[in-house]
């Protein structure tokens, strides 16, 4: 064990729990601590957060100073960025300064650190320096699936005239209430705008990616576009957040659109629902069922690549969570051998999971 690297999973959440199990599995890494804010969850073992049906001799703690200055290698930081960007950015910088590798979904404006506003970039890449670690942002919805994914995809092309990336998905088990009513706007009143598509916001959450694969192609992307639509429900439903009342917002659905030499070229389009019954005449998922991920590249040939993932029992919410998370965890034995700076998809290898396979439960 003593070759292995140290990690510590700050946030138990949805991303922090899949962070636990990405860690376990892996033969380079080993859990060392968990950071959390939910004083109710002081004291669990890492394995039971994780629902691995297993302890694994980690007990969660709100004593972050204790568990850096424990120096940990590596930390994994899944706490929530999308409402308290500055204070994720913070506790980012203090593990880098720190000396740990961090991975992170949680800093949107940092997806394409080249284009990070200085204020959010400069802070970060000090302390990486300081620290002499390496920062690798990526994940959202998730993010291979609108970088990565798609500029592999291209390598099969001949012409190439749209890459469109799609997110399919039924919020109805995805049980954040906070980001799906308030962020997303589920169920609230249609007159009220959502503040995942207020004016600039998608640029800012998934402009990079669009970003990232124009630089990979060598594109000059001149505009980024905004598109949104929004249906409300014709009945109330409820599920595991509660009572989403008719009328309020059930469905919405936005573009975010690169535009190359006066077209869009470069899609990035999310539709989300909180009921399968909403907008049936927008794109809908395979089997009619929560969602998946999508990449379509138009040209001859025509490609198209529908990726659905689950975990924790078949939940594709928790799959989209686990494959983001485990892009990043999977990063961390390259990252440590970066040398001190900030990373992005681009930059950063998808490494296949040696020492793996037969290691599941079938």
């Amino acid at each position: 064990m003593g070759d292995q690297i140290r990690v510590v999973v700050w946030g138990t959440g949805n991303m922090g729990r899949a962070a636990i199990r990405a860690v376990d599995a892996h033969p380079e890494l080993v859990l060392e601590g968990v950071i959390v804010a939910n004083p109710d969850k002081v004291g669990r073992d890492a394995g039971d957060l994780g629902r691995l049906g297993r302890t694994l001799g980690v007990a969660a703690t709100t004593d972050i100073d204790a568990v850096l200055a424990a120096g940990p290698d590596a930390v994994v930081y899944t706490a929530s960025g999308d409402l308290r960007p500055e204070e994720a950015g913070a506790d980012v910088a203090r593990a880098l300064r720190g000396g740990a590798v961090v991975v992170t979904p949680s800093i949107y404006q940092m997806y394409d650190h080249r284009s990070a506003p200085p204020e959010v970039r400069d802070p970060l890449a000090a302390a990486a320096l300081e620290g002499g670690a390496a920062l690798f942002v990526s994940g959202v919805d998730p993010g291979w699936a609108n970088d990565i994914l798609p500029v592999l995809a291209t390598g099969l092309a001949g012409t190439l005239d749209e890459i469109r990336c799609q997110e399919i998905f039924d919020y109805s088990t995805y049980d954040q209430p906070d980001v799906v009513r308030f962020l997303v706007g589920m169920g609230q009143p249609m007159e009220d705008e959502p503040l995942m598509v207020a004016p600039t916001m998608p640029t800012m959450v998934w402009g990079d990616q669009i970003r990232l694969i124009a630089r990979a192609l060598d594109v000059e992307v001149t505009e980024i576009r905004e598109v949104v639509e929004r249906r409300p429900l014709e009945s109330t439903i409820t599920n595991v957040m509660g009572e989403f009342l008719a009328g309020t917002q059930g469905a919405l659905r936005f573009e975010l659109q690169g535009i190359v030499d006066g077209r869009p070229r470069i899609v990035i389009e999310h539709v989300t629902r909180i009921h399968p019954s909403c907008a049936r005449d927008w794109p809908l998922p395979p089997d009619d069922v929560e969602g998946a991920h999508r990449v379509i590249i138009e040209g001859r040939p025509r490609i198209e690549i529908t990726v659905e993932a689950t975990d924790e029992g078949g939940n594709r919410a928790a799959g989209g969570n686990a494959t983001a998370i485990g892009r990043l965890v999977n990063a961390i034995p390259w990252l440590r051998n970066a040398d001190p700076g900030l990373y992005d998809a681009l930059e950063v290898p998808l490494l296949p999971a040696v020492g793996r396979l037969g290691t599941g439960h079938a």
